[in-house]
């Protein structure tokens, strides 16, 4: 009896902790799927290439942006934000093809250069430079991939 009084107990409570198929309502803010879109739509427009200190301190040539690990050369480092932009316009003078990236960290602005998938071009870079620039250091960190020209 003791047996039979268990397993009908047992039955009714696996009966009654039994999973039952629910619906999953996803509650999100309209924003959302819009700035998605926009993201989409920016990523496939040719970024306008800007030469002003409100572009964030970045040149860029027109396409996608594709991020990947690569190496850089920093041409200044200091702690004047003007004398900063004017290395940047001497930069460009000498090679208007390279991409030029200014980055705050207190309390320096650091200069680099170029995207380079390999040290060597880099050093390349570094050596023609060494002349003009006297503190010339190369970095890896993340760089947009360049152009296959």
């Amino acid at each position: 009896m003791k047996l039979f009084l268990t397993l009908i107990l047992c039955s009714f409570s696996l009966f009654s902790f039994a999973q039952q198929r629910g619906e999953v309502k996803v509650v999100k803010d309209p924003l959302i799927d819009s700035m998605i879109e926009r993201r989409i739509q920016l990523s496939k427009k040719p970024a306008a290439a800007s030469t002003t200190p409100a572009a964030a301190g970045a040149i860029r040539k027109t396409g996608p942006i594709v991020s990947q690990m690569g190496y850089r050369v920093q041409v200044f480092y200091g702690a004047d934000r003007r004398q900063t932009f004017a290395e940047q316009n001497r930069f460009k003078a000498l090679h208007p093809k390279l991409n030029t990236y200014i980055t705050y960290k207190e309390p320096n602005y650091y200069l680099r250069v170029g995207d380079f998938r390999t040290r060597l071009e880099a050093q390349r870079l570094m050596n023609e430079l060494r002349g003009v620039f006297p503190t010339l250091f190369i970095f890896r960190e993340k760089i947009n991939a360049p152009s296959l020209d």
